[in-house]
């Protein structure tokens, strides 16, 4: 592979693989607030946050993490103002005191901030602004869940600047394709992706032991164990549930994230960990097989976008068995099966907003990619003009990435409609 490309590799996953404190989308909304706060420089006499509906829905239903069990966009972004430390991004959080939190609930039930729906924006939309007498200072993140595009002081732009979802100043995504990953798998210097490979281990493990030992949320994982045969198949969807069961139940540990989400990051990881367990592969192995997983997730995730009605448990979990697939030494054609499979399977899963439910879709959703793993081995798979099949790997990903990002957009409206009470059934 050529230097170029395999140095974009690698910068799409050192800039995708970090590590996030709790659900993303109310962490973003804390790290808007916090940063406005810094740029106004004196604690603000209101909060009012201006978001997308993918965030309202990502926000209403998840335990805002540090806050002592509170939801709400109105805690996530008091709570980023009060104690939130916006130099630490996705771990904006990670410093909070019980003093902050007490404070938090005390302004959230006096008002002290306010919320409306901002439509007609992208889909991945926040604006945070404070006030302090006649001072203002208003920060707008797109796209990225870190992404600033804006900054703003007393009507003066401090600094804006534009963003290609694709491409950045070090990431070119458009340049991914299934056989230049599985290229770049095969061929990475292992020394260039251990730190951050072992990073997502120890950290996406940690969550799922947590998820495992304790009663979150509807305790998916760990039902799933305790009524089924003790199978690597049940503990590959036993720990990727049980992650998200803490994080959605907002448990304080962190997790290290693919395509902005905690829960994508898990479905990535944790059934390919668990795999290699039952085969005895190397460490050298593992490393490959999830440069795998997660680089397929976020090829498919560039053409869907950062939040849709598409749940992106489905994409990462087909990272996961396109992964499961290399671990038994599977073929190009046999990966890209795998893929197929899946997507053929449960693209028609919809995303309505983060909460415990979420971990039951993990569930689904990597049992669909195991079982997608299987019928590639067994030279079997559905086959073009199937559906939304088309004739290769490549263009079966932009087809479903074509009806998560366009096809199920007035599917998104009306999810949010009904989780807000616009409609009457």
């Amino acid at each position: 592979m050529e230097q170029a490309l395999y140095q974009n590799y690698l910068n799409i996953l050192k800039s995708e693989l970090v590590p996030a404190l709790g659900c993303t989308e109310p962490i973003a909304i804390a790290y808007a607030a916090a940063k406005a706060r810094e740029v106004l420089g004196e604690f603000p006499d209101k909060v009012i946050m201006k978001c997308s509906g993918n965030i309202i829905k990502n926000v209403m239903g998840v335990t805002v993490p540090k806050s002592g069990g509170q939801k709400g966009i109105d805690v996530a972004a008091v709570l980023g103002v009060v104690g939130g430390k916006a130099e630490r991004e996705l771990e904006v959080l990670e410093e909070v005191t019980p003093e902050d939190i007490a404070k938090t609930r005390e302004l959230v039930k006096a008002g002290y901030c306010s919320c409306d729906l901002q439509e007609n924006v992208e889909n991945l939309y926040i604006v945070a602004r404070v006030e302090k007498g006649e001072h203002n200072a208003e920060v707008t993140i797109i796209n990225r869940h870190t992404f600033i595009k804006k900054i703003v002081k007393d009507g003066s732009i401090l600094m804006e600047q534009e963003v290609n979802e694709e491409k950045t100043e070090h990431v070119d995504k458009s340049q991914m394709s299934v056989k230049g990953i599985l290229e770049f798998a095969d061929g990475v210097e292992i020394k260039d992706v251990r730190e951050l490979l072992d990073n997502e281990i120890q950290l996406n493990t940690a969550i799922a032991e947590e998820g495992l030992k304790n009663p979150y949320g509807a305790q998916v994982g760990r039902i799933l164990l305790q009524v089924y045969p003790n199978d690597v198949w049940i503990r590959a969807r036993a720990k990727a549930a049980a992650g998200s069961d803490a994080r959605m139940g907002g448990c304080s540990l962190p997790v290290v994230i693919n395509s902005g989400s905690g829960n994508q990051g898990m479905t990535v990881s944790l059934p390919v960990i668990e795999y290699a367990k039952e085969l005895d592969v190397s460490q050298e192995k593992l490393y490959r097989a999830l440069v795998v997983s997660n680089l397929i997730a976020i090829h498919q995730k560039k053409y869907i976008g950062s939040l849709s009605a598409y749940c992106g448990a489905v994409s990462a979990a087909c990272g996961a068995g396109a992964a499961i697939t290399y671990l038994y030494d599977g073929t190009y054609k046999e990966v890209a099966a795998t893929i197929v499979n899946a997507i053929a399977n449960v693209g028609g899963i919809v995303c309505d907003g983060a909460k415990s439910s979420c971990a039951a879709k993990i569930s689904s959703a990597v049992e669909a990619a195991i079982n997608a793993h299987h019928m590639a081995r067994h030279h079997c798979g559905f086959m073009p003009g199937e559906g939304i099949v088309q004739g290769d790997v490549e263009d079966t990903i932009k087809s479903v990435g074509y009806v998560g990002r366009v096809g199920m957009k007035s599917t998104d409206i009306e999810i949010l409609n009904l989780m807000i009470d616009r409609v009457q059934i």
